[in-house]
């Protein structure tokens, strides 16, 4: 019986007709990237004929915020609220002796790309990647354990290239190569919700063991084993894990590579990873995600808790909302109640001072839903007057995904005061309302 990870999901997948079955053949090289980008990411989708693979792929199936809730049993009003008490009060893991995950152990010849149909996405691309991996180490002092999804561009045989973009991992990185000794890691592959939004939970910011940030989640302990060739615990209900090591000033050119909004991402010198063991389940299910939405609609998600914590020292917020058309962190819209007419400002203030991504952040009364975009440009259509409503702070701290961020190196930031004023003109700019509009069963008409 599948208790957690991936294959726990495509049960409730399928029973909730959630998930889409490809019968048809695809190609790896670009033909299965273009059919998930055909639905924008928002169609868990299993493809279960692969060229010149006996493994099927799953793809697309974090894209959607309502899957999201339903799979944390929570919903939008609660997510954040279960986010932090997960974060505040993180619960123990379970080792086993053994799991699905070790039914088969691969030492020696290892071939990546004949063991697994890993995909080829865009033209540009320098190589196949592993974009769904989820990179684990644990801190050598702590023994805390930290998760991040990293991008991974298969090399030859054995061998990937590692993107670090993580703080963390740089940092242990940089102390081991100075001592000229490896990093081991594990990459872990077909997993489940609870896993890679544990993931996207700041390590800087918290410093949690993200395991029992997970079992927080999940509201059971994460049951794990351990791994054969690195002194590493990973789920035991995962379908691939592979382990490996990092070695001291080893790197390799790794890009370009289609990622964010769209764009190539650049060309660099990065670490490179030596696998010495592959885990993998019978009949392995590839996990996948199409560069981007998948993963950062999860940090979107973990991102939104930041920024609610920020925006709740300065105002009364409702809720806030990171957009997916933004990256999944250069846009937000923040509902508030405003009190006094230097709320919005304090509550632009606030969140483009609490994540050097956010560029443009958009600012409204209760009264609208900021997960509409056709309602939140509704408000900036009748409530906003530039000259006094829109704030633009110049060349501030910005992200370098963002490739007009780069041309100079800083980001104008903006904040949009799409509120009601307060007063005897509020009345103005209330909407107009059906009564019981709410409770009507449209089906009943049709």
């Amino acid at each position: 019986m599948e208790k957690q990870m991936l294959r726990s999901v495509l049960k409730k997948l399928k029973e909730n007709n959630e998930l889409k079955i490809c019968k048809k053949e695809v190609d790896i090289k670009f033909e299965l990237g273009a059919v998930l980008k055909h639905f924008k990411n928002t169609k868990p989708i299993l493809f279960e004929k692969v060229k010149r693979s006996k493994a099927s792929v799953i793809g697309g199936m974090f894209g959607v915020r309502d899957i999201w809730y339903n799979m944390l049993n929570s919903n939008r009003d609660e997510r954040i609220f279960k986010m932090m008490d997960a974060i505040a009060n993180p619960k123990p893991t379970k080792l086993l002796k053994n799991g699905p995950v070790l039914q088969n152990v691969v030492l020696n010849n290892i071939n990546l790309t004949s063991l697994f149909p890993i995909p080829t996405y865009h033209e540009k691309d320098s190589a196949s990647f592993i974009t769904a991996g989820i990179v684990l180490i644990k801190d050598p002092e702590t023994g805390k354990r930290y998760t991040s999804v990293r991008r991974l561009q298969v090399n030859s045989g054995n061998n990937l290239s590692l993107l670090i973009a993580s703080p963390l991992l740089t940092k242990q990185i940089e102390i081991l190569e100075s001592k000229n000794k490896q990093l081991e890691i594990a990459v872990i592959i077909g997993y489940d919700f609870e896993f890679l939004l544990a993931s996207q939970i700041s390590s800087s910011l918290y410093g949690v063991d993200k395991y029992g940030v997970d079992s927080a989640l999940r509201g059971e302990a994460l049951e794990l084993v351990k791994c054969r060739t690195v002194d590493l615990e990973v789920p035991a209900y995962a379908e691939i894990v592979l382990e490996g090591v990092v070695r001291p000033k080893n790197r390799k050119k790794e890009g370009p590579f289609g990622e964010l909004m769209g764009y190539y991402g650049g060309i660099g010198n990065h670490p490179t990873v030596d696998i010495t063991a592959v885990l993998h389940r019978n009949n392995p299910i590839y996990q996948t995600s199409f560069p981007c939405r998948e993963e950062h609609l999860s940090n979107a998600l973990a991102r939104e808790v930041e920024l609610y914590r920020s925006l709740d020292k300065m105002v009364d917020v409702n809720d806030v909302h990171i957009t997916t058309g933004g990256g999944c962190r250069f846009h937000a819209v923040v509902s508030i109640n405003k009190k006094s007419e230097g709320d919005s400002k304090a509550a632009i203030i606030s969140a483009l001072g609490s994540d050097k991504d956010l560029k443009h952040v958009i600012i409204v009364d209760e009264d609208i839903d900021i997960f509409d975009a056709d309602d939140v440009e509704g408000a900036i259509a009748t409530r906003v007057q530039g000259a006094k409503d829109i704030v633009i702070i110049p060349n501030a701290l910005g992200s370098g995904l963002d490739p007009s961020h780069n041309l100079s190196g800083t980001t104008d930031k903006v904040g949009i005061d799409a509120t009601k004023p307060l007063g005897e003109n509020r009345v103005n700019f209330d909407k107009a309302v059906i009564p019981k509009y709410g409770d009507i069963d449209i089906n009943k008409y049709f």
